[in-house]
């Protein structure tokens, strides 16, 4: 606990400020404000704690006196922040340093993995990313023993299978001195979440900071909700009247087909829930009707237009536009579907003409007069948009307007951009605090936490449902002065139900927990989520017998691909001594004889239709004598894919393969298995395992299958079939149709496909390829029958 001889625990006056004195305290670093030293005090005394302020609110400070605290009574310990975003990180990293003198550094991803391990030695003070902290505990590079304070930042995200659960349940087995702090300005109005998070996060006790608490009040700078309405513009309802009723045409014809009750205010919740039941019906039949496969399709092209008509209200033409183009690359029934509609494809033209015009959103000639005005007055401003494309449009937009604005989002790319590097996130955020921008324009990555004290207005684009998010994007100003936040709200769309919808949301979370909180017992019996499998010291002390000396800890080597995956960190809890690595072939490797390829139930449907499968399945086989495939999900049959096909698929690799299919439930349902087969070969007296660096080397006859393979329409059963019945490869390729289709599975479309992609001249190829885009677009509409040989594509698709 903080003594008082290091607070001065004189509430200050906004005119005089004092300082807190500590030993590990930068003087003159802290402000001695009261409140802020409760917390902390409360924290020391209550154990493991949650505390819920606004943003500005010194959250940050309140966790450093702690830490000094925590630091001064055990000496020799660390203390671990973890914050979700590499950006937040940074800047945590940054307010220790200035507050406190001890060690303090950094570790994300992007740090090398020596690095890593130097800087967790050599730092006191380790401010981090949940996923680089446990992939880096996973394979036990260091552990949390010696960590007195765990920190959990934007705590409220400790839900589902986020990493800050799984750091909390190892911190609770291995710390020798534990207290753990969460920190939020959200944790949500739906009280079964607060206790999740709590009961995941093993917090005791819930502390409650607002801005109209008396103590608060003096530190707290009020901030002005300003909504502007703007309507739709001509050219926007001509496009929504005709989607609107293509959408309801479809919804009526579910209606008819028994999927939905109502046609009146259908959300996508309402349509991913009929879908699930009419995939769950598919998956129940053999031959399942012909009116559940068309709903598939209807409900899939239900979806698009509810999402097409939310880009035209709340984006704007050239969001839609792009949308459009990306459709017209699908190959679905449900896309294909769409295009055919004169209502969808009025919509389609409507919306290129407006795009040609350059009709925008009148959202973005509203913004450009805030910012304009924003510039005369010289203040900070942060645009929010969900939306990159958004974001894009938008500073193109200030740019032709003069408006010095600098674009800020995530690291992941996203098809022609590149996502941004930490370094340039941290370059930004830095020039924007110098002013060096005026306008940062964001998508959600800048919503959490990110320290810019200089913003004087918020703007979002468009409102968002969710309090939590809402809160966020709101705490970005009003920071050191009083801030303003404006919501832009087009009429009578979807805009305004998002936007009562975050308001009745945080109405419920003040009121949560302005009702107290009670943290209620954990149970004795887990529910259905928490089941865990017992590892083998467990299991034998509750049979009551004695762990065997001569029992050893199983090994498994993990492919660096599924090291981040829920399976390793299952793994690591069930005991296994997980090392991560570059596997050629499987994704786990139990013992020399023994691979696992794990599958979800999607990745499984995707390697089916693209072949990947298959040749899986034959590299397994001819590097492992038991090689097995753990199927994941139980969402088999929820893809467009015909039941029978997946069903084959699964016989082809049991009979044809000879490989088992194992079915687990969820990523810790698998790795509960994983173990189990490690600890069978580990009794059966299994060698310790040899990894494979490489592939075995190609035989003459795998070479022979994978230029048949290459054939159209031609997998490794049936490249097996054809090189049996011609000896060789040069017997198929001189093989006639009519001898083609003597093979099981090879009919006149194939062989005749086979025969042209064989005897074709490459000049031709050449030229039928060049007109291919032509060609398809006569396909697409329908204005001619182009001849047969043109069907037949470069990609060696069957016609």
């Amino acid at each position: 606990m903080v003594e008082n001889k290091h607070l001065n625990d004189t509430q200050p006056s906004r005119k005089t400020v004092r300082w807190i004195q500590h030993p590990l305290i930068e003087p003159g670093k802290i402000e001695a404000r009261l409140y802020q030293q409760l917390l902390a005090a409360n924290v020391i005394k209550k154990g493991n704690t949650m505390i819920v302020a606004p943003t500005a609110l010194g959250k940050t400070v309140v966790a450093a006196l702690v830490a000094a605290d925590r630091l001064e009574k055990y000496p020799e310990s660390k203390i671990l922040l973890l914050a979700p975003t590499k950006p937040l990180v940074v800047q945590h990293e940054e307010r220790f340093l200035e507050f406190l003198k001890t060690p303090t550094s950094s570790l994300t991803g992007a740090v090398k993995l020596e690095e890593r391990i130097k800087r967790w030695n050599d730092s006191q003070i380790i401010c981090a990313t949940p996923q680089t902290i446990e992939s880096d505990i996973i394979a036990e590079r260091y552990s949390l023993e010696d960590v007195s304070l765990l920190i959990f930042d934007e705590c409220h995200r400790g839900t589902g299978s986020y990493s800050y659960v799984f750091l909390a349940q190892r911190y609770t087995k291995q710390a020798k001195n534990q207290l753990i702090l969460g920190l939020t300005a959200s944790p949500g109005g739906d009280k079964e979440r607060i206790n999740q998070v709590c009961q995941n996060l093993f917090i005791n006790e819930v502390m409650v900071k607002n801005e109209d608490d008396p103590d608060v009040k003096p530190y707290f700078n009020p901030i002005d909700v300003e909504w502007m309405k703007v309507d739709l513009k001509k050219e926007q309802l001509d496009i929504k009247k005709h989607l609107d009723v293509a959408l309801k045409n479809r919804l009526k014809g579910l209606k008819k087909l028994g999927v939905l009750n109502s046609t009146q205010q259908v959300s996508k919740k309402d349509i991913l829930r009929a879908r699930g039941k009419v995939q769950n019906r598919i998956s129940q039949s053999a031959s399942p009707p012909r009116d559940c496969l068309l709903a598939i399709s209807m409900l899939t092209a239900v979806f698009s237009v509810m999402h097409s008509l939310e880009l035209l209200e709340t984006q704007g033409v050239s969001n839609l536009h792009s949308y459009f183009d990306r459709m017209r690359k699908k190959k679905t029934k449900a896309a294909k579907g769409l295009f055919k509609d004169e209502n969808f494809k009025t919509a389609v033209n409507l919306t290129r003409q407006a795009y040609d015009k350059g009709v925008e959103h009148p959202k973005l000639g509203k913004l450009m007069e805030i910012l304009k005005s924003a510039a005369e007055d010289k203040e900070q401003v942060i645009v929010f948009s969900q939306y990159r494309d958004t974001v894009n449009h938008i500073y193109r937009k200030c740019q032709e307007e003069g408006i010095n604005a600098v674009k800020f989002f995530g690291q992941a790319s996203r098809e022609k951009e590149k996502g941004l590097t930490q370094k340039e996130q941290k370059d930004i955020i830095k020039a924007f605090r110098m002013r060096t921008y005026q306008v940062l324009i964001s998508t959600s990555v800048a919503e959490e936490g990110i320290d810019i004290p200089s913003v004087d207005l918020v703007v979002l684009y468009e409102p968002v449902p969710s309090e939590i998010r809402m809160i966020q994007r709101r705490g970005r100003t009003g920071r050191t002065t009083s801030g303003r936040m404006i919501v832009l709200i087009t009429k009578n769309t979807r805009d305004e139900s998002f936007y009562y919808s975050s308001i009745n949301r945080e109405r419920m979370m003040k009121k949560q927990l302005a009702n107290g909180y009670n943290q209620p017992e954990r149970p004795l019996i887990a529910n259905d989520e928490d089941v865990r499998v017992l590892d083998r010291k467990e299991e034998k002390d509750l049979l009551g017998k004695k762990e065997d000396s001569s029992d050893k800890r199983v090994v498994v080597y993990v492919d660096h691909r599924e090291s981040k995956s829920g399976v390793t960190r299952g793994l690591s809890n069930l005991g296994v001594k997980v090392k991560p690595t570059n596997l050629p072939v499987a994704d786990y490797q139990i013992s020399p004889q023994v691979a696992v390829e794990r599958k979800s139930t999607q990745d499984f449907v995707s390697s089916l239709m693209d072949k990947r499968l298959y040749k899986q399945a034959e590299e397994l086989v001819e590097n492992f004598q038991k090689p097995l495939i753990i199927l994941e999900g139980q969402d088999l049959y929820s893809s467009s894919l015909h039941p029978n096909a997946i069903r084959g698929a699964l016989a082809s690799l049991a009979v044809d393969f000879n490989i088992p299919i194992i079915p687990t439930r969820n990523p810790e349902d698998t790795a509960a298995m994983i173990h189990r087969l490690a600890v069978r070969e580990v009794d059966k007296g299994s060698k310790d395992v040899q990894m494979r660096t490489e592939r075995k080397p190609l035989t003459l006859q795998e070479q022979q299958l994978f230029i048949v393979e290459s054939l159209p329409s031609v997998g490794p059963v049936t490249a097996r079939k054809l090189l049996e019945m011609f000896d060789s490869v040069e017997g198929v390729i001189s093989a006639s149709v009519s001898d083609l289709k003597r093979v099981d599975g090879i009919g006149d479309k194939i062989a005749r496909s086979i025969r042209k992609i064989i005897s074709s001249k490459y000049s031709d190829t050449f030229r039928y390829s060049k007109s291919s885009e032509s060609i398809e677009n006569l396909i697409v509409n329908g204005k001619d029958k182009p001849k047969k040989e043109y069907i037949l594509k470069k990609n060696g698709e069957k016609d």
